[in-house]
């Protein structure tokens, strides 16, 4: 039994006791690693007398342009699960309970694996990565079936009335290169191509917004979860497919554009088999560019997270590093789509 609880455990202890309808205490936390944007905690519990597990996720003290506060995460999370899609639930919403501001999400715990690397090469997981491709895309069209929702996902890189998908999300781009202390002109060209050659417009729904390899909690049957929902925004459902296709979230795989695990022709496919609406290669391609120039101006700010002084994270600089190899593969695209 862990007894070097932080001070905040009481108040989370009673949350669940609320949330359970029984007596609860807390028994064990620990801070989890992988999760480079917000605080995550795996929290032991012992719930009217029984052992049980949750999930608990905080606003960190900084956070990526396009990030919802958890607030907003609860009320996407609740849609998604009302859907079908498979997401762990939330059990208790807590304010200011790490520190002023930060509010808290305690959510059902859910076994499997996330780190990419593991699930695209264990042997133990060979059967889970035959499986994975039309769990993934079953649970997007869950995602997809979600409509827009009256005073929810209200920002900037979402569609809305006057502003299709591929606009806001273009906007969002240039507000986002606009705030990075110094000019990236290879994502400028990027987002000069992407206005020049926009994507069909479609009628918009909710987009997980990270639908990646690290946001899947996979099992010796396959997907347990989809978690994160933190860059959810009402937009086109190609925006999450051309996502999953980004070139880093292949994590070396390369040869299985969609995630590391199957071509992307193979996904879109299997999409379209769970009931999703097809997708041509070209529109496609438009988004996994544009999904390119958004995580490289993402990767700078990780970066600048430390840089500017929020936060203390090896990882987040070594991120920021990353960012030209990034800018380097969405450039190629630009060019081979431009027939270069």
């Amino acid at each position: 039994m862990q007894t070097d609880l932080p001070d905040w455990a009481p108040t989370l202890a009673e949350h669940l006791s609320a949330a359970a309808g029984a007596p609860a205490r807390i028994v064990g936390v620990r801070p989890l690693a992988g999760g480079a944007c917000q605080d995550n905690f795996r929290i032991d519990a012992e719930v009217g007398g029984a052992a049980q597990r949750f999930a608990l996720r905080s606003d960190a003290r900084s956070s990526l342009p396009g990030s919802i506060s958890r607030a907003a995460e609860r009320a996407v999370i609740d849609l998604a699960v009302a859907s079908g899609v498979p997401t762990p639930a939330v059990r208790a919403e807590i304010a200011d309970l790490l520190r002023p501001g930060a509010t808290a999400l305690l959510m059902d715990w859910v076994e499997g694996v996330a780190i990419a690397a593991r699930v695209l090469r264990d042997e133990r997981l060979a059967a889970a990565r035959s499986a994975l491709p039309s769990q993934l895309a079953a649970a997007l069209v869950a995602v997809h079936r979600v409509r827009p929702a009256p005073g929810v996902l209200e920002v900037p890189h979402s569609a809305r009335p006057g502003v299709p998908a591929a606009q806001a999300m273009l906007g969002f781009s240039r507000a986002t290169l606009d705030t990075l202390p110094e000019p990236k002109p290879g994502l400028e060209l990027v987002l000069r191509w992407l206005a020049e050659h926009p994507p069909p417009e479609r009628a918009p729904s909710l987009c997980h917004g990270d639908f990646r390899m690290g946001n899947f909690m996979v099992g010796p049957e396959g997907l347990a979860a989809v978690v994160d929902w933190e860059f959810a925004h009402w937009g086109s459902p190609a925006d999450d497919l051309g996502w999953l296709c980004v070139r880093d979230w292949r994590f070396g795989q390369n040869d299985r554009a969609a995630g590391g695990l199957v071509p992307r022709q193979a996904f879109v496919d299997a999409y379209v088999a769970a009931g999703g609406a097809p997708v041509t290669a070209q529109e496609l391609e438009w988004w996994e560019i544009a999904g390119g120039l958004r995580w490289a101006a993402g990767a700078h700010w990780q970066a600048q997270r430390v840089l500017q002084g929020h936060e203390q994270d090896l990882e987040l600089l070594a991120i920021g590093r990353r960012a030209a190899e990034i800018e380097f593969e969405a450039l190629r695209r630009v060019r081979r789509a431009s027939g270069g």
